[in-house]
């Protein structure tokens, strides 16, 4: 084979020209000499063309033009290519070659080499090189001066409308920070990079950032005014700009600028999301930080500071008060004013709770991500359908006994006391002794999950039969049933067995509690009313509370004017489970007696008392609702089971618990100073928000149990057939 060699010059950073006649030329750029021959391996050449220019050669394509073809770009990409470009050159001593992006680079507006001027070229210009459709356009621009070639995409619409933003001398602005923002997307709307040579609030200089390039602008204050004006400005750029691509022109007050309107749209606009918008429609790659913190700085904007929040609570308790009259809102501070707990409860809550809900409060408590973190404390109630009532909450620095205590204190003044309400909630925290102290008369019913969170020391799959067992002995209505779970879980873990005990069966079973709780045993009743504070967590605390009024207000009104179309008697829900209880009483024997008690035979012999509404099986007196035995009594002596219900599963109930409203409140206008509560001074708490994505998920109820493992050879439980004793 001979071992002719050729001298390849080897170009970058220029551009391609179509001439009159059809024929490629290629302008501009760097070039370098290199000796190859027939000898020289395609990756061997790559890697000294990656060398010289220091870049990536995985991200090249190499062309060259046909001696006696101007028009056509040849590629190479293997050994064979090289060799014959050789060939088609015969006698020539020099070939001309061009090193540009590949073509995944290109579609993705990718580029690793080094510095040089850039190039910008038409569609028809591109379309022989880089093989296009004719109606297909590419824009190449240069990152660190290697033409950066992407198809054009949505930034050039985003940024079409910046292009004239600045017109040149005498130009005005209204400050310099204007014109600092106006030159910003003016230089990412031409696609280069400055720097700013003088920057005061009297005068801002800037240059292009390529050296050389003569592109400068300068604006300076005009005297006793505080308007801005272009003094001198040279728009031509010898380099054509270098393209930015990375975020250090995008200032987070920039960004903030730009994505408030979406913001103010999308509340839980995420940082992830801001950072590829920007990319996508500026071609600007933000750190996750820069859009981060924009998007706190543009919050802050839309909604106030958490600081000014704070301030502003005097004011905001007074508003709440007195546009909807009986309603409780308070506050305190600590000894340094910073902020320590608030209450609010609102007028509709409380007679919605006194006149139309069962005697049942729900306590419990979630985290606040706020920056200043924090706690929900709330008090929610189940209305005539099962449905959360909301009925008082608060917002305290920590979940503390203390902080507890308050909170059933305030409760206590805003609610009735005239009935025993009972309570369902979490032995912790200190409930135990404050629900006590703080409601005489009223019963405290430990919440199931809370005391199965305890099953810590045990393996998941004993954890999940105890807690199968445990819930089985909770909900038994009668003894003999509680007991029976209770040998159950014996059997699995006498050690959970004794501590259970130790646990009195009044505060969580059935059969022994002496309160009604209407079979609600789990705290977390109100998982709605979450779902609501984490939407808004990130409010400021004045508009987490206005959010969450807003969220209540809506519902009031909702559910008020649904009910308008219900036609029976009970509730839907409470409808439904009577119906289902009267199929059931279709096949029970009743036997007569002359007094109010009955014997009631199927499955089992019962005894019904009508005028203690009571029945042996204790299912009425536990949900409220006749039972099954119950009603076929009522249907041998001609009576209407609607009449044994308790009161409120009514309609008429259900209307009186919606029926007062909240009223809107006005934005907080005007300023704290001219409250008469101004004297009252409140600061953020000393709590932050730890670095890290918060958490917001809750901690989701263990009712639901996996199934168990069995194995499908010997059918025992707790292995499979691949770890049966039995087959070995």
């Amino acid at each position: 084979m001979s071992g002719r060699k050729i001298i390849a010059i080897c170009q970058t950073g220029g551009e391609f020209v179509t001439n009159n006649d059809g024929t490629l030329s290629y302008n501009g750029g760097d070039a370098h000499a290199m000796d190859i021959d027939e000898e020289t391996q395609f990756e061997e050449f790559k890697l000294e063309i990656a060398e010289m220019w220091n870049c990536d050669n995985g991200a090249m394509s190499i062309k060259y033009l046909l001696p006696a073809n101007k028009r056509t770009l040849i590629s190479i990409s293997n050994d064979k290519d090289l060799k014959r470009m050789i060939t088609y050159h015969g006698s020539s001593i020099t070939a001309d070659i061009f090193v540009l992006p590949g073509e995944v680079a290109a579609a993705q507006g990718v580029s690793n080499m080094p510095a040089s001027r850039s190039s910008r070229t038409t569609a028809s210009e591109a379309v022989i090189p880089f093989e296009q459709p004719m109606d297909t356009p590419i824009d190449i621009a240069v990152d660190k001066g290697f033409p950066s070639i992407s198809f054009e995409t949505k930034h050039h619409k985003a940024t079409k409308e910046w292009e004239n933003i600045i017109t040149g001398v005498n130009q005005r602005f209204g400050s310099a920070h204007e014109f600092r923002e106006t030159l910003r997307k003016y230089s990412i709307a031409h696609g280069f990079a400055y720097v700013l040579k003088k920057n005061d609030p009297l005068r801002v200089t800037a240059k292009c950032k390529s050296e050389g390039c003569p592109w400068r602008i300068h604006a300076s204050r005009l005297s006793t005014t505080p308007f801005f004006c272009i003094k001198k400005m040279n728009p031509e750029h010898t380099c054509e700009g270098s393209v930015v691509t990375s975020g250090y022109q995008a200032t987070t007050s920039w960004v903030a600028s730009i994505i408030k309107d979406k913001l103010r749209e999308s509340p839980n606009y995420k940082p992830k999301d801001i950072a590829e918008d920007f990319k996508r429609d500026y071609g600007i790659e933000l750190k996750y930080a820069q859009a981060w913190r924009g998007k706190e700085i543009a919050r802050e904007q839309l909604q106030g500071s958490y600081e000014e929040a704070y301030s502003q609570l005097p004011l905001f308790c007074e508003k709440i008060m007195e546009t909807n009259p009986g309603s409780f809102a308070t506050f305190t501070t600590k000894d340094d004013s910073s902020f320590h707990r608030l209450f609010v409860s609102f007028h509709a809550s409380i007679c919605g709770f006194d006149q139309g809900c069962r005697p049942l409060l729900f306590l419990d408590s979630t985290p606040l991500n706020s920056k200043y973190q924090g706690m929900l404390l709330s008090a929610t109630s189940a209305d005539g359908n099962d449905d959360i009532f909301p009925v008082a909450f608060a917002i305290v620095d920590a979940e503390t006994d203390d902080n507890w205590h308050w909170f059933l204190i305030q409760l206590k003044s805003s609610v009735s006391t005239s009935r025993s309400i009972t309570f369902v909630a979490d032995i912790k925290k200190g409930l135990r002794e404050s629900i006590a102290d703080v409601f005489e008369n009223a019963y405290h019913g430990y919440c199931l999950r809370c005391i199965t969170e305890n099953f810590k020391k045990v393996s998941h799959e004993v954890k999940r039969l105890l807690i199968a067992e445990f819930y089985d002995a909770a909900y038994a209505p009668r003894l003999e049933g509680f007991l029976r779970s209770m040998e159950g879980i014996k059997s699995i873990s006498p050690e959970a067995y004794n501590w259970i005990l130790e646990i009195k069966p009044e505060h969580w079973a059935n059969a022994y509690f002496g309160g009604a709780r209407f079979n609600h045993m789990i705290s977390n009743f109100g998982e709605s009313f979450y779902s609501w504070v984490s939407e808004a967590h990130e409010l400021p605390i004045t508009q987490l509370v206005d959010a969450v009024r807003s969220r209540i207000m809506e519902l009031i009104y909702t559910r008020r004017v649904h009910c308008n179309d219900w036609l029976t008697r009970l509730t839907p829900a409470m409808e439904e489970r009577l119906q289902k209880e009267t199929l059931k009483a279709h096949s029970l024997q009743v036997l007569f007696s002359p007094g109010t008690t009955f014997e009631v035979r199927g499955d089992s012999i019962y005894v019904v008392d009508i005028d203690r509404w009571d029945c042996s099986c204790k299912d009425w007196q536990i949900t409220g609702l006749p039972c099954s035995h119950a009603i076929a009594v009522f249907d041998c002596i001609g009576r209407s089971p609607y009449d044994y219900c308790s009161r409120y599963f009514t309609i008429e109930s259900y209307r009186l618990t919606y029926l007062e409203s909240i009223n809107p409140m006005p934005n907080l206008d005007k300023s704290v100073e001219d409250s008469p509560q101004a004297a009252v001074k409140v600061t953020p708490p000393p709590t932050r928000r730890a670095p890290g994505r918060p958490k917001m998920k809750r901690a989701g109820s263990q009712i639901v149990i996996k199934r168990q493992l069995q194995c499908s050879k010997c059918k025992c439980l707790g292995h499979n057939k691949t770890t049966c004793k039995d087959s070995l």
